[in-house]
């Protein structure tokens, strides 16, 4: 069954609290943060926090990533070191440039994975791309075997170009069309990036619609409150499904369902057409509101 990958909720990972309630929120992804939120002195307790917190709680089918430090700070081997064995299979790298940086982490991974019986390859890499060089070589950093993800981080992409980051966010367009593109070709999932401001949540709203519209299939979120507005953006309406269900049963009764074309309810159904139905109905699947096989 098709998985969803909505909404990515940031948790700091010195929270104790966190650590523990933030499954009870109901998002698709958990990043708990090692960097930006937790401060240089608290950063090795705040490993430790995590690394319990893996071996010992359940966070069922939520996909679970940690933002672990660069590793060109003193803590991003660290945080890879004491993490992969502990049972995190999916990373968070920040300030990914290049497939250089990907390499290095990769090499990393290898050493640890071969040294702990885990099969090569098992971990995978969500890239965050910071600064104008990452959204650069989006491409070639998406299409590394260990890249799942390819993100957004509008704040710090912003201030290395020189741009302000204002409330339209027409200075991340071009910014947010490559990395959709990009991750198209290279088959990996696109996340957008964070919604700072907590009391327009009109704006946040009015944002999730334009980036999902764009092409990506989630948003990371700062606060739970945010998880309910990527969900409702990004679970397909009942009229979509009800319109997909007929289009694949008008396909599968006509035999076109790899080529030719139909005429239903006053409009032209061809293979682009019939994918999107059936990428509707998976979601719808995935999101429970879709029971049967189809």
């Amino acid at each position: 069954m098709e998985k969803l990958y909505r909404s990515w909720l940031f948790c700091p990972a010195n929270n104790p609290k966190l650590l523990y309630s933030s499954i009870s929120f109901a998002p698709d992804a958990i990043i708990f943060d090692l960097e930006d939120a937790i401060p240089v002195d608290e950063k090795d307790d705040a490993r430790d926090l995590l690394v319990e917190a893996l071996q010992t709680i359940d966070y069922e089918d939520i996909l679970v990533l940690a933002r672990v430090n660069p590793l060109y700070t003193p803590f991003g081997e660290k945080d890879v070191r004491a993490l992969v064995p502990a049972g995190l299979r999916y990373i968070r790298f920040p300030m990914c440039d290049s497939i250089e940086n990907v390499n290095a982490l990769d090499k990393l991974l290898t050493e640890l994975e071969k040294e702990h019986n885990i099969p090569v390859g098992t971990v995978k890499i969500a890239a965050a791309l910071e600064t104008p060089t990452g959204v650069y070589n989006a491409l070639s950093i998406g299409q590394h075997p260990r890249v799942f993800a390819l993100s957004l981080g509008a704040e710090d992409f912003t201030r290395t170009l020189g741009a302000t980051r204002t409330h339209r966010g027409l200075e991340l367009d071009y910014a947010r069309g490559k990395i959709v593109l990009e991750s198209s070709i290279a088959g990996v999932l696109a996340i957008d990036t964070v919604w700072a401001m907590m009391s327009d949540k009109e704006g946040f709203l009015a944002e999730t619609e334009h980036i999902k519209n764009m092409g990506f299939v989630g948003k990371a979120c700062i606060h739970p409150s945010q998880i309910d507005v990527v969900h409702q953006v990004f679970t397909p309406k009942q009229e979509d499904i009800d319109s997909s269900l007929r289009i694949l049963e008008a396909a599968k009764m006509h035999g076109i369902e790899k080529g030719g074309v139909i005429k239903l309810d006053g409009k032209m159904i061809d293979i682009p057409v019939i994918d999107k139905a059936e990428r509707i109905v998976k979601l719808a699947q995935a999101a429970g509101l879709i029971k049967r096989e189809v």
